[in-house]
């Protein structure tokens, strides 16, 4: 193990986990990731292996049976796991946000039935925001739940896109808009706990996964659609148990979420540099190994500072977050730093790798489909540039 993407500060505990993480991740997950990925098939033995450790429920208190780790722990390991195939880390990333959401916003009730159940992974997470025609644009979401006259339950219509685990999830949490009287678009929204069983087609009454999206990368892990057509629901499942609070509650999820995505990329532009440094060291043209050559050189050099960078940005803003502060500008800044700089880290290796980065044979080929994912996913690098602006200019407003 070199020296970058280290720690400073971390406690026993801390990096036990890490070392077990990475251990697990050496020999669980990088000598089959390829070949599942190219298959496009779900690493049931790989998630087997995470709910052992007790990753599941890595950040939920232990009170609730899981092991009461922060956030600086939970984003260290998801980019100890996005190192070794990114796709797990999606798996095990919307059940914590998901966790994360009842924790913060569930009732007593709602904590004591799914916290415990979800941190033993008998329960496993999904959320959803996305809808076809909206993306980034979250008021702009159609699907709608009208409330019985009886106040009892509500039935929902509307079709949900891209959500991780669809199919595989058994618990989603899911924002649809309600007709609360508000005056706001955004206190007109609720976030329902929605439990299904795993698979698809009409998986219940009223609810349908079609099936798995068919994506460039990001593969294994089953991205799917959710139509509602009349599936009714109790009035006990609004997360929460008051209707209307569902769109900050899902911008606290997804602000964790940022982090999240900011440890994938450091996760996989580290294995980049992993794969570009040691291919430059065998690799031989003009007589003398690439790295001697001053081009590739300097290429890994640029490669292992931005590796280096987006981790500590990555690392600050959950460490922000643990200690109760708001951290949106750093959560912004880090998710938007090292999507980017993943992206360009693994062009960079699969440009060492020269032609063979092209083959299907070396892991650099995965590398390269995996990365734009992060470009776009919990919000694009545009949303996050509007982000970090617009709180700038409060934390710099003229006075």
């Amino acid at each position: 193990m070199g020296r970058l993407c280290e720690t400073e500060d971390l406690t026993d505990i801390q990096s036990e986990i890490l070392k077990t993480v990475r251990t697990f991740v050496d020999e669980k997950i990088l000598p089959v990731a390829t070949e599942l990925e190219h298959r496009d098939e779900y690493p049931t033995e790989i998630v087997a292996g995470m709910k052992e450790l007790g990753l599941f429920g890595l950040t939920i208190p232990e009170e609730y049976g899981g092991l009461g780790e922060s956030l600086l722990t939970y984003a260290l390991v998801v980019e100890e796991i996005a190192r070794g195939w990114m796709s797990v880390s999606g798996i095990v990333n919307t059940h914590f946000i998901v966790a994360y959401m009842l924790m913060q916003h569930g009732t007593e009730e709602q904590k004591q039935y799914y916290l415990p159940k979800m941190a033993a992974g008998e329960i496993t997470g999904a959320f959803s925001m996305s809808e076809p025609g909206c993306g980034s644009d979250v008021s702009a979401i159609k699907t709608k739940a009208v409330r019985s006259d009886d106040e009892k339950t509500y039935t929902i219509n509307g079709q949900k896109m891209w959500l991780t685990n669809g199919g595989s999830s058994t618990l989603v949490a899911v924002l649809v808009k309600t007709d609360e009287g508000a005056d706001s678009v955004y206190r007109n929204m609720t976030t329902f706990l929605v439990e299904k069983p795993a698979g698809f087609g009409e998986v219940e009454d009223g609810l349908t996964v079609p099936g798995k999206i068919d994506k460039m990368g990001y593969k294994g892990v089953d991205t799917t659609e959710l139509v509602f057509e009349g599936y009714e629901i109790g009035a006990d499942q609004v997360l929460g148990g008051a209707p209307g609070k569902g769109f900050y509650q899902m911008m606290d999820g997804v602000e964790v979420g940022r982090v999240n995505v900011a440890a994938r990329g450091c996760g996989v532009a580290n294995r980049a540099f992993e794969l570009g440094v040691a291919y430059a060291q065998q690799r031989e043209t003009f007589g003398k190994k690439i790295a001697d050559h001053q081009a590739v050189l300097f290429r890994l050099a640029e490669m292992a500072t931005k590796v280096e960078a987006a981790h500590q940005m990555m690392v600050r803003a959950a460490r922000k977050k643990d200690a109760g502060e708001r951290n949106d500008l750093e959560a912004g800044m880090a998710k938007y730093l090292a999507s980017e700089y993943c992206a360009e880290v693994v062009e960079d290796s699969f440009r060492i790798h020269g032609g063979y980065g092209f083959s299907k044979e070396y892991e650099i080929e995965r590398l390269y489909r995996e990365a734009p994912m992060l470009l776009i996913g919990e919000g694009t690098a545009d949303i996050q540039r509007m982000i970090i602006g617009r709180r700038l200019l409060e934390d710099y407003k003229l006075r």
